[in-house]
């Protein structure tokens, strides 16, 4: 009988990698073979990668862990995430293992829609332009379809058509927005496709000329939901209860609203978990954070995509943002990597992963905000990153978390301090000499 799926894996961070990968292999109902061969390397050879972009001397890799503890609509997540900040995939499985205690992420997706702009220039009357083209909808429409037979074959297609004047009357400017639902696709090339075969026909009724034909990354029909409730009891720290770290962040996340330079750092925040989970699955980060941070700024200030407030003995945590992943087409053809995130994950369409991957930006917000409130932020982060800073200092096997705990313990997390803590650990003294050693360094 197959094991049921899990997020649910204490003490993964103890054991070895092999160990690790049987255990997530277990959880999810991947061999761990699989998952093995489909990382080797970082999952890409020079030779694919040449297919990929231009010039290629080799392949990057970065580190591919997981999140655990995420529960989306009672359905258990093991969240795959391809990051190189240390403290990022550890802090977001923590938060979601809080939020658990609350009844877990409660995620809704809009449909997906995509905006595909053409632009139209030296429009002499806006006003008549516009009321050509509403008028024309359905054959425009028509058109855009016979353009993507395959996505309209999927259940797919364009559904509406919108008209925007631009500018002044001077600036002679308008763009029409084809509204394309692109099913389980990101849909940059289907939209961009579409406006191409529209493009002269909106031109001619416009008695203008064409400009651009380009898809628009601010998705905002596009848009995903989450929510949490957080009970008070096990946000608790050692030096702070429950109660007041609920104040601190709501604090936090006032000084974010009411804010737009910590807005920023609030939304990077967020996008730690997002973005680690959309490299990992092979999607497009880069228009992911467009469509995120433009998102922010759609009121005319910058603003955070997250808010947390009280209500009662809990924290309740809301995020609304663009999101337009696929699952299918693109680097997922191609990328063993992505494919396994995919089936790690447990996704079926577009929509899930979307939900997956804002519940764990979600929670890498909690996670921040809950140590900027309470402990600060540097404490638990710089206790992660002393393993990379002893593996710089040469430290290998057992002596990296050896090395790694002593400069945490004396307070100097630095190359020269985890030579110093090396060193020491390889010559015959008492160990009460070997902080003060490693602060003198």
């Amino acid at each position: 009988m197959m094991k049921m799926r899990t997020s649910q894996l204490p003490g993964l961070y103890k054991v070895t990698v092999d160990e690790r990968q049987r255990l997530v292999g277990e959880a999810t109902g991947i061999a761990a073979t699989q998952i093995a061969t489909a990382l080797a390397s970082g999952g890409l050879d020079a030779a694919t990668a040449d297919k990929f972009v231009e010039n290629v001397l080799g392949v990057y890799a970065l580190p591919y862990g997981v999140a655990l503890n995420v529960c989306i609509n009672d359905q258990e997540r093991v969240v795959p995430m391809v990051v190189e900040e240390p403290s990022v995939v550890a802090a977001a499985s923590s938060a979601a293992k809080m939020v658990r205690a609350g009844g877990g992420f409660h995620a809704e997706i809009d449909d997906p829609l995509m905006i595909s702009q053409v632009q139209i220039t030296h429009v002499k009357n806006a006003s008549l332009a516009t009321s050509r083209i509403l008028s024309e909808k359905a054959e425009i429409l028509t058109r855009a379809n016979r353009a993507a037979p395959g996505l309209v074959s999927r259940g797919g297609g364009a559904r509406d058509l919108e008209v925007r004047m631009l500018g002044e009357p001077k600036d002679e400017m308008i763009v029409v927005h084809i509204i394309v639902d692109c099913r389980d696709a990101m849909g940059a090339n289907l939209v961009n496709t579409i406006a191409e075969a529209v493009a002269d026909r909106l031109a001619e009724l416009a008695v203008g000329k064409v400009g651009l034909r380009i898809l628009s990354n601010l998705c905002d029909k596009r848009c995903v939901r989450v929510c949490c409730r957080v009970p008070a009891k096990v946000l608790a720290t050692e030096h702070m209860d429950g109660q007041a770290v609920i104040d601190g962040i709501v604090n936090a996340s006032r000084f974010a609203e009411l804010d737009p330079y910590r807005a920023a750092t609030h939304n990077k925040g967020i996008m730690n978990g997002i973005d680690a989970v959309v490299i990992a699955t092979g999607n497009d980060w880069r228009a992911v954070e467009a469509g995120a941070h433009a998102f922010a700024a759609r009121s005319g200030r910058y603003s955070p995509l997250s808010i947390w407030r009280r209500d009662g003995d809990s924290l309740i945590g809301t995020i609304e943002l663009p999101l337009a992943l696929g699952t299918v087409g693109g680097t997922l053809r191609v990328h063993p990597s992505a494919r396994l995130s995919l089936k790690m994950m447990g996704v079926t369409d577009a929509g899930d992963l979307a939900k997956a991957a804002a519940s764990v930006g979600l929670a890498s917000n909690l996670a921040a905000v809950r140590a900027l409130a309470t402990d600060g932020i540097q404490r638990g982060h710089m206790a992660l990153h002393a393993r990379a800073v002893a593996v710089a200092a040469g430290a290998a096997g057992r002596d990296v978390e050896r090395v790694a705990a002593m400069i945490v313990e004396a307070r100097n997390i630095t190359v020269e301090a985890a030579c110093q803590a090396l060193a020491v650990l390889h010559v015959d003294g008492p160990d009460d000499h070997r902080d003060e050693a490693i602060a003198e360094a």
